[in-house]
């Protein structure tokens, strides 16, 4: 029997070959969680997928903020996830850093705007707030009706905040009067209430002071411009000019920079959160890309070298995953020392920025073009790699763990 050679036609009948779609949960963590907390990640992953992705490169370019969203996020009712009591949401440090992890898989801006009310902001006050501090404060910003900021870093003051801050406190019978500048602060150019972390002139200790930004005299914020790294989200420079701050505002838990530190190991557990999502959000655009985009006749997925690249960017991605849930079940079990979240944030962040350069690479010249994403996700991850304390910083805590000799000066 004669066989019949398939024709062209016949050929281009087939149907086209069904590729698998971008995993970045490869060791699958989410099926670690309970079902309860499974919904809220997917709750999350929706809203960033369908509010969020959409007009998030438009407000990117421009600087701005996306406020027409914060009716649909307050709904999202993940104000004071891991906080118990108060009108907060509750739950895990494992669902908080997955949540995180989440926003920031589309933005980073998002997930820092998140962290910086949720977890500096609220944080400070659930840690170091008296119960009727607790009360009065936290609920509103639970509920989103007040959202903090967190002011240490100044524009002279960065690593050796704890001991060198210059913006200084003196108490004057029931009132604090505050002067100094705060630089770098995500949501200050227009949130409600700042945590304000000053040197007490009398006894040259750090305290802590809750300021509400529109009522209280002395107090401003200018926006600052043209930055090339987490655009969405609005940082400012606070300056106080003689500031006015009742003694019922100052944080009664607070009384030196050691309750400062109990605050900053929650954020750079944050951060190293943040850094995964920005890294898998890179990587899943990446992904796509070499999927679709054809060179010398096929798609550019299917070149060994482009694999090889994909490959270790998805080992980085899965390693910082194990890494900061792990850190998280230490949390869990009251183990979580400052040494394992200097290490979380200066591995994932360092791993961030190498996969995020890779993702970069494989998008050729479009990888520099916002509305391809991977460029947002590249520039983003510098901010991620510095603030809340640089990576070499992170190493000099860790390396006083591991030696028994400090390296600080």
């Amino acid at each position: 029997m004669a066989t019949t050679t398939p024709t062209k036609a016949h050929d281009e009948q087939k149907p086209a070959k069904v590729l698998p779609a971008p995993n970045v949960d490869f060791y699958a963590i989410l099926d670690t969680l309970p079902a309860e907390d499974v919904a809220v990640v997917k709750q999350v992953r929706t809203f960033m997928e369908t509010k969020v992705a959409p007009i998030i490169t438009k407000h990117w370019v421009e600087d701005s903020f996306p406020f027409e969203i914060l009716q649909e996020f307050k709904d999202l009712n993940i104000g004071g996830v891991a906080m118990n009591g108060y009108g907060c949401r509750g739950g895990s440090a494992l669902l908080f850093g997955l949540i995180a992890m989440e926003m920031a898989r589309f933005d980073s801006s998002i997930a820092t705007f998140f962290g910086v009310h949720n977890g500096l902001a609220m944080g400070s006050i659930y840690l170091g707030g008296s119960e009727e501090q607790k009360q009065k404060w936290l609920p509103s910003m639970a509920r989103w009706e007040k959202i903090g900021c967190f002011g240490l870093t100044e524009p002279l003051v960065g690593s050796g905040a704890s001991g060198g801050l210059t913006t200084t406190a003196k108490r004057e019978g029931d009132t604090w009067v505050l002067n100094g500048q705060k630089k770098w602060i995500g949501n200050s150019p227009w949130c409600d209430i700042s945590i304000i972390w000053a040197r007490d002139v009398a006894d040259n200790q750090v305290k802590a002071f809750i300021v509400e930004n529109k009522t209280t005299p002395g107090f401003s914020v200018e926006k600052i411009e043209n930055k090339i790294a987490l655009k969405v989200v609005q940082n400012g420079l606070i300056t106080m000019d003689n500031c006015r701050v009742s003694e019922e505002n100052r944080l009664q838990g607070d009384a030196s920079f050691h309750d400062t530190a109990r605050v900053l190991k929650m954020t750079r557990f944050m951060v190293g959160w943040e850094a995964t999502g920005c890294a898998m959000g890179a990587y899943e655009n990446a992904l796509k890309y070499c999927q679709e985009r054809t060179q010398f006749g096929k798609p550019i997925g299917s070149f060994q070298l482009v694999q090889d690249l994909l490959s270790k960017m998805l080992a980085n991605i899965t390693a910082s995953q194990c890494l900061v849930v792990r850190m998280a079940q230490l949390h869990a079990e009251d183990k979580l020392t400052d040494a394992h979240a200097a290490l979380a944030k200066a591995f994932t962040t360092a791993k961030c920025r190498e996969t995020v350069a890779w993702a970069r690479e494989l998008l050729g010249g479009n990888g520099i073009v916002a509305d391809y994403n991977v460029g947002r996700f590249f520039a983003d991850a510098e901010a991620l790699y510095s603030y809340e304390g640089t990576y070499q910083m992170q190493n000099l805590i860790l390396g006083k763990a591991i030696t028994g000799f400090s390296a600080f000066l």
